[in-house]
């Protein structure tokens, strides 16, 4: 077929190798067949093109009918979450469909580290695939769902494909298409009763098997049954094995651990309790809504303390004896015997052979200079030695003076020319050694002999960061004096001011800040001075930031201002006093949550009581539309709630999935909050999204005490959700007999909140 004719055979483009870029690129390949990427010549749009085994050049004309028969059938399916195709290609033959850029999940899990979020939302997305096809009429089943069969987007959006082909594989015998499967390597996504029974066909729970083992592979990132032979991973699925839990741990997040129950409700022996996947989409939907929900802490400022930790040559004693033993084997160690039994009246010329470097480097002048021998020294400069020999570590005999804080053997050295501004391996000069140390006397005398005041080590760390680190005010005042910069920044963007402020040393801010520094200046994650200081609880230092000028309201790089660091850390001094500089109780963070959010999910309730007293929207919707009574619902303690409704939020406060503060309490199973919220008129009918109320939640999960708390309320327990379920149809699909029996009316009601009279006593 010539390029940019096109045919069709029914609703499909039929396509040959000529109207594609001849450049085919395998993407793909496995018991399946093989995937090719290709770019339409006319339509400049890349295509996944997929030839299966049996669609090969000799294939037979039943088998290319078949082929375009189930081509049909999947181009009328149009999903948001399911392949597209457009068409069959003759040649070669297969089936076009649109090209997934990350390939598959198979591919993806063991090369990428997911998070929480990508999991869950991918497990979700399946969830709504799968719905979608067991919803048409009839129900069209997969058979085949695995990570293989599931494709993602550019976005990482999840589609699945290979449904169509489901036909070939009913066409098979019990026995073919077990072998089949298990040389594609999909054996251990079948249920056990396709093992057990030989004449029952396969139902819509033979998917849902599937998906829960699916989603083990999703949390865990490993393989199911990996080492098993095929007839073990028969005989064990036929007897209720499944993978390995060990992989799961008891640390994952809550929301990880309710989909671990999803997952073994999923792969249920009996296919009966197995969940439907209208109710799955329900429940991942939930799960994915709750993980986003959740908060990040405000990043902690880990500013570790900047010092030197390379020794002097006579400390410890383990280097001076390293360095005394070269000294003695070498040749010139009787030189050094002789220069140190030196009189000042001796003269004594040494032969280049006695001054050579070791192999350390270390030189008799190192060695004298160490052991802060002032005469001997005197003596030795005599013969034009070498001032500034470095070690091996780049330390010159006056960088060594310098960390010993013997201003003489400095001044002696400077008189003779050594260099003040050579640094070691680090960037460190003499300068910082001195700052350092808090000698403002060395520091001086290297100053007046031409020290760079702003010499930077490695990491961008000047001699006034080192002194505002350590609280050495004399030398600060001796560096600004010579005109150090007070707004010099490191390799993180911190100035001597965040420094001072980090480690709340309120006299060098004072010195800083009356010098010229700059209040709000930034770091490269956005943070000041300020934050750093609310951060380390650092009162004073606070205190004079903010009657100097600083910003109440800079936010850092995650939206984070002080305030929300104070209320977070439950600082409730430190939160009073931005409030009194005005600090704003309504600046969002990047995930949209307030200081009154984060306090909130911390449990801080002093801080709560402080921020409604300074009119912080208690009703504020923040990331996903949730207020911060619905983040104390679903994440705080139950005094929390209480606060925050005694404080006057809306308990019927709707976040974007249609989820009301009393349909998160119940799903947490928090009784107190239930009980909280009902009692300050939370509506007991409110229904989300998908048209669930709180009595339809509390009969899925089997929360008996939290079902007969809604019903006292006036809970209508034949009212439908939006699959058209009941809660006892809920009950009876998870089975517990407990609830079933509550709500047919065999189980009496006991009074639950007690008598509407003031003081009338609560019963359970």
């Amino acid at each position: 077929m010539a390029a940019g004719v096109e045919r069709r055979l029914g609703s499909l483009t039929v396509f040959c190798r000529d109207d594609f870029e001849d450049d085919w690129r395998q993407v793909a390949s496995g018991g399946f067949g093989q995937v090719f990427q290709a770019g339409h010549k006319l339509w400049r749009t890349e295509y996944a093109i997929k030839c299966s085994p049996c669609l090969m050049p000799d294939a037979a004309s039943s088998e290319v009918n078949c082929l375009i028969e189930e081509a049909a059938k999947m181009e009328k399916i149009k999903f948001q979450h399911i392949v597209s195709i457009y068409g069959v290609c003759k040649q070669p033959l297969g089936i076009v469909m649109e090209f997934m850029a990350n390939g598959s999940l198979e591919k993806m899990l063991p090369t990428h580290s997911l998070c929480w979020q990508l999991k869950f939302r991918i497990v979700y997305e399946t969830s709504l695939a799968m719905n979608f096809l067991h919803s048409i009429k009839p129900p069209l089943l997969h058979l085949d769902l695995k990570p293989g069969n599931i494709l993602l987007d550019s976005n990482m959006n999840v589609k699945i494909s290979d449904f169509g082909l489901s036909k070939w594989m009913e066409q098979s015998t019990r026995m073919q298409y077990i072998e089949r499967s298990a040389l594609r390597g999909t054996l251990g996504y079948i249920p056990p009763e396709m093992f057990l029974q030989s004449n029952k066909a396969p139902g819509l729970k033979y998917d849902v098997y599937s998906f829960g083992i699916v989603i083990w592979e999703i949390l865990t990132q490993k393989k199911p049954y990996s080492g098993f032979n095929m007839m073990t991973i028969i005989v064990q699925v036929a007897m209720g094995m499944r993978p390995a839990l060990q992989p799961m741990s008891d640390e994952w997040l809550c929301e990880a651990q309710q989909m671990v129950d999803l997952m073994k409700r999923c792969w249920e022996q009996d296919p009966k309790k197995r969940p439907c996947f209208s109710d799955i989409t329900m429940e991942t939907d939930v799960l994915l809504s709750l993980l986003q929900s959740i908060i990040t802490d405000p990043e902690s400022e880990a500013l570790a303390r900047k010092v030197s930790y390379k020794p002097s040559l006579h400390r410890p004693p383990k280097v001076n004896e390293d360095i005394s033993q070269e000294l003695t084997d070498s040749d010139s160690g009787d030189y050094l015997k002789r220069v140190l039994q030196l009189s000042d009246g001796e003269s004594l010329i040494p032969s280049e052979e006695e001054l050579r470097i070791y192999e350390n480097k270390v030189t008799p002048l190192h060695f004298l200079v160490a052991q802060g021998r002032m005469e001997q020294v005197r003596l030795l400069l005599a013969h034009e030695v070498d001032l500034d020999c470095q070690t091996a570590s780049g330390y010159t005999p006056l960088l060594i003076d310098a960390q010993d804080q013997q201003s003489d053997l400095c001044a002696l050295l400077l008189e003779h020319g050594a260099d003040a501004n050579l640094a070691d391996e680090d960037g460190w000069a003499p300068l910082h050694f001195a700052a350092q140390n808090g000698d403002d006397r060395t520091a001086r005398l290297l100053l007046d002999h031409g020290a760079c005041v702003d010499a930077q080590e490695h990491e961008g760390w000047t001699p006034l960061h080192l002194a505002a680190q350590n609280n050495f005010g004399n030398v600060a005042r001796l560096l600004v004096s010579r005109q150090a910069d007070p707004n010099q920044r490191e390799a993180e963007g911190k100035t001597p001011l965040h420094v001072a402020a980090y480690f709340g040393h309120v006299s060098l801010v004072k010195l800083l800040t009356g010098q010229g520094a700059e209040l709000d200046a930034q770091q490269r994650n956005l943070r000041m001075p300020l934050h750093l200081a609310v951060e380390r609880g650092k009162v004073r230092a606070i205190q004079h930031l903010l009657k100097s000028g600083a910003a109440p309201d800079s936010l850092d790089q995650g939206g984070y201002g002080p305030l929300h660091t104070a209320a977070a850390r439950g600082k409730y001094l430190i939160c009073k006093m931005l409030l009194r500089y005005r600090a704003s109780t309504k600046l969002p963070t990047q995930q949209g949550w307030t200081p009154l959010y984060l306090a909130a999910y911390k449990g801080q309730l002093e801080i709560i009581h402080l921020l409604a007293e300074s009119h912080a929207d208690l009703g504020a919707h923040g990331g996903m539309n949730w207020t911060p009574l619905h983040l104390a619902a679903r994440h705080g303690e139950e005094v929390v709630v209480l606060t925050l409704l005694r404080c006057g939020a809306d308990p019927n406060a709707v976040e974007q999935s249609g989820w009301t503060p009393l349909h998160l309490a119940v799903q947490r199973e928090a009784f107190l909050s239930v009980i909280n919220l009902l009692e300050h008129h939370a509506d007991v009918h409110d229904r989300n999204r998908v048209g669930w109320t709180p009595a339809h939640l509390a009969a899925l999960k089997g929360y008996m005490a939290i079902l007969k708390v809604l019903t006292k309320a006036g809970a209508q327990l034949d009212s439908q959700n939006g699959m058209g379920c009941t809660s006892l149809q809920l009950a009876f699909r998870s089975q517990n007999q407990g609830i079933i029996a509550f709500l047919e009316g065999k189980e009496p009601t006991v009074p639950i909140l007690g008598a509407t009279e003031p003081g009338a006593q609560t019963e359970v």
